[in-house]
C-alpha cells in the first residue's frame, strides 16, 4: 500500500542498518508492500537467516498524535509476548529507536492463504484461544492508553483513558480537515452516553487493535493440519479493554457470542459477557476505529475512494452508538427495540 509516511532505504542502506545493529550485513530480497504507515523490508542476513526489517517514518513526517512512539510499542509487545506461552510470534532480533529487525514467520497472511471452511473455523478457535492469552498482559504501571511515552494518552482509569484518545483523534481530524460527517460536539456526547459501560473496565489489558487476517500468520501443510504460526504488526496496541479487540477480529469473520472464536476464547480462560454494557463499549469501539481510518486518510495520503469507504464504515457505527445514546438515556436496552 502507497503511502506519504512510507520512508524507503537503499539496499546499501539496509546493510548498514543491520551491520551497525546486529553485526552483520544482508542482501535486500524484497520490500513487503501490504503495510499502511512504516515500511518493511524482507532480507537474507549474511549468517543465512531470513529477517525483516521494519522502519518508521522520518522524524518530521505528519503522523497522526496516537502513532508517535508507536514503534516502541512494538517492541515492546514482542518482548512481552516472548515470555508468554501458547502466542506465537516473530523473534525480536534487535529494536533501535525508528526500526525493529524481526525473525520471518512460517507460513503466508492469512488473507492471502485460500483455505476450506472447515480449516478457517478451525482457526478461528485457535486464534480465540491465542487472544485470550494476549489478553492476560497487563501494564507494568497500571495505566490505561497508549503506552508509547511521547503520546501521554493515558490515564489510571478506562473512561479518562478512552475519551482522552477519541479527543486526540477529534484533534487531528480538525489538523487534517477530515471529513467525518459527524460534529465533534456529537461524537463527545456518544461517547459520554457510554461512560457507565467504560466504567465497567477496571483491570487495563493488552488490546493489539489490529488483528485482521493480514496480521495473522498461517502455515498450511499438506497434510492440511493449518496453524497459527505468528501475529505481527503490534504498533497500534494500548492498555484497555479486551473488547476492543473484536473490532478487528471481525474483519476476518464471526466475532459473535456463538462464534467459533469466542469459544476458542473460553476454552483458554477468556471471559467477554455481551451485557448490553459490554455491547455499548463494543459500539464505541467500532465508532473509534472509524474515526481512525477517516483522519489517518489525511497524513497517508489515500484517495478519494479509500477516503469514502471509510466514511461509510464511520457512518454506520455513528448510526449505530445513536441508538444506544438514546435507550441508554431512557433505561432501555437496544437489544430489545
Amino acid at each position: 500500500m502507497q503511502s506519504q509516511t512510507k520512508r524507503h532505504l537503499s539496499p546499501e542502506d539496509l546493510d548498514a542498518l543491520t551491520r551497525g545493529s546486529l553485526g552483520v550485513g544482508c542482501r535486500l530480497e524484497t520490500e513487503l508492500t501490504d503495510g499502511w504507515f512504516n515500511t518493511a523490508y524482507r532480507v537474507r542476513l549474511h549468517d543465512g537467516r531470513a529477517a525483516v526489517v521494519k522502519v518508521a517514518p522520518p522524524a518530521d513526517t505528519p503522523v497522526l498524535r496516537y502513532e508517535r512512539g508507536i514503534m516502541a510499542t512494538e517492541a515492546m509487545v514482542y518482548r512481552r509476548v516472548a515470555a508468554l506461552p501458547g502466542v506465537p510470534s516473530p523473534e525480536l532480533l534487535h529494536a533501535g529507536k525508528d526500526f525493529l529487525v524481526i525473525s520471518v514467520l512460517e507460513g503466508v497472511p492469512w488473507d492471502k492463504a485460500d483455505l476450506p471452511e472447515d480449516t478457517q473455523r478451525a482457526l478461528r478457535r485457535e486464534l480465540g484461544a491465542i487472544t485470550a492469552r494476549l489478553h492476560t498482559l497487563a501494564p507494568e504501571d497500571g495505566r490505561f492508553g497508549y503506552p508509547a511515552a511521547e503520546s501521554a494518552l493515558s490515564a489510571p482509569d478506562w473512561r479518562t483513558a478512552f475519551t482522552a484518545m477519541v479527543e486526540a483523534l477529534l484533534a487531528d481530524a480538525e489538523r487534517w480537515g477530515s471529513p467525518l460527517g459527524v460534529t465533534p460536539e456529537e461524537v463527545r456526547a456518544l461517547v459520554a452516553a457510554g461512560g457507565y459501560a467504560l466504567d465497567e473496565v477496571t483491570e487495563p489489558r493488552l488490546v493489539h487493535f489490529d488483528l485482521w487476517p493480514g496480521n495473522i500468520f498461517v502455515d498450511v501443510p499438506p497434510d492440511g493440519t493449518a496453524r497459527i504460526t505468528g501475529l505481527i504488526d503490534h504498533e497500534r496496541a494500548f492498555w484497555g479493554d479486551p473488547a476492543a479487540e473484536l473490532v478487528s477480529l471481525a474483519f476476518g469473520g464471526d466475532a459473535g457470542p456463538d462464534s467459533d472464536l469466542f469459544a476458542g476464547y473460553a476454552e483458554a480462560g477468556g471471559t467477554l459477557d455481551h451485557s448490553p454494557a459490554f455491547r455499548h463499549r463494543l459500539a464505541l469501539y467500532h465508532l473509534y476505529l472509524g474515526l481512525l481510518l477517516v483522519i489517518e486518510c489525511g497524513p497517508r495520503g489515500f484517495g478519494p475512494d479509500h477516503v469514502e469507504f471509510c466514511r461509510g464504515l464511520l457512518a454506520r457505527h455513528v448510526d449505530e452508538l445513536r441508538t444506544w445514546s438514546r435507550t441508554s438515556v431512557s433505561g432501555r436496552n437496544p437489544a430489545d427495540r
